[in-house]
């Protein structure tokens, strides 16, 4: 499996959470099997998103898509999505 790490600033959480939520029937179609969102302790605006996907070539083609361009546009991040893809290498268990 790949992993995406997905972090971006948006304007107000309780704006942007509906159309994230509204937006997975897509990510499912394009190849996302979930993932988890975390926000910053002292920011509740300033969001990470790991999502498990099934290939590469699949997340690659969503993450530069124009459609989620625009709709992170609509749901209000105001700042440069840092996105990278990763290989899990191993769980890690204390």
């Amino acid at each position: 499996m790949v992993y995406v790490l997905i972090r971006h600033v948006v304007e107000d959480f309780s704006k942007w959470k509906p159309g994230f939520d509204e937006h997975g029937s897509t990510r499912k179609k394009s190849g996302s099997k979930g993932g988890m969102l975390f926000r910053t302790s002292d920011d509740p605006n300033s969001l990470a998103i790991l999502f498990e996907w099934d290939t590469i070539e699949n997340a690659r083609k969503f993450t530069e898509s124009a459609e989620l361009k625009q709709k992170m546009e609509e749901v209000g991040v105001i700042s440069k999505p840092e996105i990278i893809f990763l290989d899990k290498i191993e769980d890690v268990i204390v």
